[in-house]
């Protein structure tokens, strides 16, 4: 998954929105949950890496295995944006499922698929790809440009206040 500054589809754009606002945030599964996601700026720039070196053959890229979570994305959300303690509520994957919320996309980045989080980019890794913070950042070009996604499936991003405020009382 590659997120940061610019991210014309809107996922991680979405929650740093959703975080701002505050209040009882619907957070999927678990926080310990391993995410992978990478930064576009590295990805360009490992892009360039190889093409100017001899570098052969397919890579992963992704940010290393076990280094992110869920609960760490969150809180890097909730440091960027400063905003005033948000109360993330965790609603398993089977209650999620079970209410019919679609993965990756009306929850963006979670999915319950076995290996979606779980890709060896240790080759790229270890040829220079670089896995960098990007949640400050992307608030940062938020902030400053006013930027919305302008991708045709950019709609589809999140949970309404609406469907999140069912989700919500289905576990109050």
């Amino acid at each position: 998954m590659i997120l940061g500054p610019r991210e014309y589809i809107g996922r991680l754009p979405w929650w740093l929105r959703r975080v701002a606002a505050g209040g009882r945030i619907v957070a999927p599964g678990s926080p310990d949950r391993s995410i992978q996601p990478v930064d576009v700026r590295d990805v360009a720039d490992f892009a360039l890496q190889c093409a100017s070196q001899p570098n052969n053959g397919a890579f992963n890229v992704a940010a290393p295995m076990g280094r992110d979570s869920f609960g760490a994305l969150l809180g890097a959300c909730t440091a960027a944006t400063g905003a005033p303690g948000p109360e993330f509520v965790w609603i398993s994957d089977e209650e999620l499922l079970r209410a019919g919320v679609r993965q990756w996309s009306e929850m963006p980045l979670w999915r319950t698929f076995d290996g979606v989080w779980r890709v060896d980019a240790s080759r790229a890794l270890g040829a220079g790809l670089v896995s960098r913070p990007m949640v400050r950042d992307t608030w940062r070009w938020l902030v400053e440009s006013g930027d919305v996604a302008r991708n045709e499936r950019s709609s589809e991003i999140g949970l309404s206040p609406q469907r999140e405020h069912e989700l919500l009382a289905l576990i109050s």
